[in-house]
């Protein structure tokens, strides 16, 4: 499998045509199911287009984890864990405050998780919140380097 390195958002955008197709390329044998996440965690049809905005929050932090040395375990993980953050991103619009569904995907997510990990997940055990806290914080880590590359 090729390993792409990473990138900062801008960066992204001046990549050879060649370079993102092979990053793509990797991501689909990754998460080939990517594209359906929305669907799976919807509640109802309004959950679908969140839910893409999401996926595109999340699609470049899984290119960055692919780019690293990982073991395929630890990739695994990884991309379970996000898919459960997003599970419970999508639910958690049903269940808070009105004016959460307005608010901007990115905003949301960097509210649900941090430098300590990231939301409570529903029927895990403390093994599988320490792992889900582990790819939050990392995800916070990679959200936050984005962010200050982009101001620069």
């Amino acid at each position: 499998m090729m390993r792409m390195p990473a990138k900062s958002r801008g960066d992204a955008a001046k990549a050879p045509a060649a370079a993102r197709d092979a990053g793509d390329s990797a991501l689909a044998a990754y998460c080939p199911d990517i594209d359906e996440w929305p669907s799976i965690w919807r509640y109802e049809a309004r959950d679908v287009a969140p839910g893409r905005e999401l996926v595109a929050c999340l699609k470049p932090f899984l290119c960055h984890l692919l780019s690293l040395d990982l073991s395929r375990k630890t990739l695994n993980r990884h991309r379970d864990n996000l898919w459960l953050l997003g599970s419970e991103l999508i639910r958690g619009l049903h269940d808070d405050a009105p004016g959460t569904r307005r608010r901007p995907i990115r905003e949301l997510v960097l509210a649900a998780v941090d430098e300590e990990g990231g939301p409570l997940i529903r029927r895990g055990t403390e093994v599988e919140q320490r792992s889900f806290d582990a790819t939050c914080r990392r995800l916070y880590r990679f959200l936050q380097t984005q962010d200050n590359a982009s101001r620069s």
